[in-house]
């Protein structure tokens, strides 16, 4: 059996929600890849060896061959042209308008609602851990995730006409809040139940749970 020629580097504690998001990608296109490890916390990611490979010093980094390319949005978006339908299977909207609010989501995912990301990390989605309840500024930022998500889906069970990777970058989101206990509509706890069953996501999942049952 020959090597993958692509390579993805994620974190070694499996709870970046980046690096899950770059490896349901590969996933989904049913590309083969070799998965490798950095374990962030010995920050092993800022080793000269790595930096070779992720020019932010980041993960997810993606290499393939000699070429090497770091942010998760960056790597989909590569993938999605290198390998593109209909030979491979797509990871965003065929649509030019629907796939530039595709990459909107998923901007928005990551700049933004920074008081939900600080008190529910996403070792409450992966590892189950609990926190104490959200601070008015989380709350806050909690109900606007949800009044965007709602606009955003109006209804349908995805965010366009067919599934697309932001619909699990926005699905972790609100598992950020449906994981733990916080108030979550049930439409939307729905969509993000049906995102995280998809086999790509368990495959991560299962990562991760293999990784805290391995270091209690």
């Amino acid at each position: 059996m020959t090597t993958p020629q692509l390579k993805l580097y994620v974190d070694a504690q499996f709870i970046s929600p980046y690096a899950m998001s770059a490896f349901v990608t590969l996933t989904e296109k049913k590309l083969p890849f070799e998965l490798l490890t950095i374990d962030l916390s010995t920050r092993q990611n800022q080793d000269s060896s790595y930096a070779s490979v992720s020019l932010t010093r980041r993960v997810p980094a993606l290499s393939e061959g000699d070429f090497h390319l770091s942010e998760s949005t960056a790597i989909s978006e590569y993938l999605e042209q290198r390998f593109a339908a209909p030979d491979y299977p797509a990871v965003y909207p065929a649509d030019a308008r629907q796939r530039a609010k595709a990459r909107e989501m998923q901007a928005w995912l990551r700049s933004d609602l920074m008081p939900v990301r600080q008190e529910r990390p996403t070792e409450v989605v992966f590892y189950g851990d609990g926190y104490a309840p959200l601070s008015p500024a989380a709350r806050a930022a909690a109900d606007k995730l949800v009044a965007v998500a709602r606009a955003a889906l109006d209804g349908r069970e995805s965010l366009f006409d067919q599934w697309s990777i932001a619909d699990v970058d926005l699905a972790l989101m609100i598992n950020r809040l449906a994981m733990p206990g916080d108030a979550v509509p049930d439409d939307l706890r729905q969509y993000a139940q049906r995102q995280w069953l998809r086999p790509s996501v368990q495959q991560w999942v299962q990562q991760a749970q293999s990784m805290k049952a391995a270091n209690p």
